[in-house]
């Protein structure tokens, strides 16, 4: 049986070009994805929004349910 995935978009505003630390209130979470494309698709779209802050990040990430590994 094959692993099932699902994919998010995650992340927000930081508080520096780290990376590290996000700014409270600034979280973002888009999602769930039943395919990468898409959230490829949603991470440019949300991306784009708020490309003139320098300290905006999202971050596309693959969460697997090992039971059905």
């Amino acid at each position: 049986m094959s692993a099932r995935m699902i994919w998010v978009v995650w992340g927000g505003i930081f508080t520096g070009t780290d990376f590290r630390t996000l700014e409270p209130g600034t979280e973002e979470l888009h999602g769930p994805y039943h395919d990468e494309a898409t959230a490829l698709r949603a991470w440019r779209d949300e991306t784009r929004r708020k490309v003139d802050i320098a300290t905006h990040r999202l971050f596309v990430m693959r969460a697997v349910d090992e039971a059905s590994a």
